[in-house]
C-alpha cells in the first residue's frame, strides 16, 4: 500500500510512518501545503495541525483552528482534483470534541460539545466532508491523550513527578481518556484497512481514569511522591487539563 502522511514528523507520525516502513508499505511525506503529491497513492493519513501548547492568544488560537479546519479542506480539494484518487482518507480529531462532560460516558453517537477546542474539533471533522461526497471512506479518529515515553501527554506531567513535586491537576476528579503510543498506531492502520470504518471513530483504552488515578499510578510507577497539587488556571487549563472526558470507543 501506497500511503501519504500529512504530519509525519510529529510524535504520532514518526511512530506511524516506522510502523508502516517495517510492515512494507510504500510511504509519502506530504509537506506543508504540497497536497498534490496524494495523487496515485492508496490511502492518506492527515495529522498536520498547530501546536495546542502556548499561550493562546487571539494569533494563536486562530493558527490552531485554520492549521485544521483550513488545512483539512485545502487537502479535501486537492483529493478532490486528482485522478488517481486514494481510496480511504483517515484523519485526526481528538476527544475534546465532546467538551467537558463531567462522569458522563460518552460515544461516537454523542452529541459534541461547547468551548473553543471543542469547536475547532467540529470544524476539523467538517472539512473532511469534500473527501467523502467524492467517494472516498472518510475516518475521523477522535484521539485521546497520548501516552508515549518519547514525549507528549506523559512526557509533561513526568517532570515535576520526577522530583517529588507532582500532584494532582485541580481537584483530581476529572476524567482522561488516553491510548498508548503503539495503540494509536494501531488504530490507524485498522482504520486504513477495515473497509466498514467511517465517520468518528475514538481512538481511547476502554478505561478512562481521573487525573487522580492517573497522577497516583505515575508517582507509583516512578517511585515518587505526588502530595503537592498542582494550580491550573485560565482557558488553555480548563481545555485541556481540567476538562473531564469518559469516552468509549464503540465499533
Amino acid at each position: 500500500m501506497k500511503v501519504a502522511v500529512a504530519g509525519s514528523s510529529g510524535l504520532v507520525g514518526s511512530a506511524l510512518l516506522a510502523v508502516l516502513a517495517a510492515k512494507g508499505h510504500e510511504v509519502v511525506r506530504v509537506a506543508r501545503g504540497e497536497f498534490a503529491i496524494v495523487d496515485g497513492c492508496d490511502a492518506v493519513v492527515h495529522l498536520a495541525g498547530e501546536r495546542i501548547e502556548g499561550r493562546w492568544t487571539a494569533e494563536k488560537k486562530r493558527r490552531i483552528h485554520e492549521s485544521r479546519s483550513h488545512g483539512t479542506q485545502q487537502l479535501c480539494e486537492a483529493l478532490a482534483r486528482t485522478r488517481n484518487r486514494p481510496r480511504v482518507l483517515v484523519c485526526a480529531s481528538r476527544v475534546r470534541i465532546y467538551g467537558d462532560r463531567g462522569e458522563e460516558w460518552v460515544t461516537e453517537e454523542s452529541e459534541t460539545g461547547r468551548g473553543f477546542l471543542a469547536d475547532v474539533c467540529r470544524d476539523w471533522e467538517a472539512a473532511t466532508a469534500l473527501a467523502a461526497r467524492v467517494g472516498m471512506r472518510v475516518v475521523n479518529l477522535r484521539v485521546g491523550i497520548v501516552l508515549s515515553q518519547r514525549g507528549g501527554a506523559l512526557g509533561r506531567p513526568l517532570r515535576p513527578v520526577r522530583v517529588g513535586l507532582g500532584g494532582v491537576i485541580g481537584d483530581g476528579g476529572q476524567y482522561w481518556s488516553w491510548i498508548a503510543i503503539d495503540d494509536v498506531v494501531d488504530v490507524m492502520l485498522h482504520s486504513l484497512m477495515e473497509e466498514r470504518l467511517r465517520g468518528p471513530v475514538n481512538a481511547v483504552a476502554p478505561n478512562s481514569v481521573t487525573n487522580r488515578q492517573y497522577t497516583r499510578t505515575l508517582g507509583r510507577v516512578l517511585r515518587r511522591p505526588t502530595l503537592l497539587p498542582l494550580p491550573a488556571f485560565g482557558e488553555i487549563a480548563d481545555a485541556i487539563l481540567l476538562g473531564s472526558r469518559r469516552v468509549l470507543w464503540v465499533e
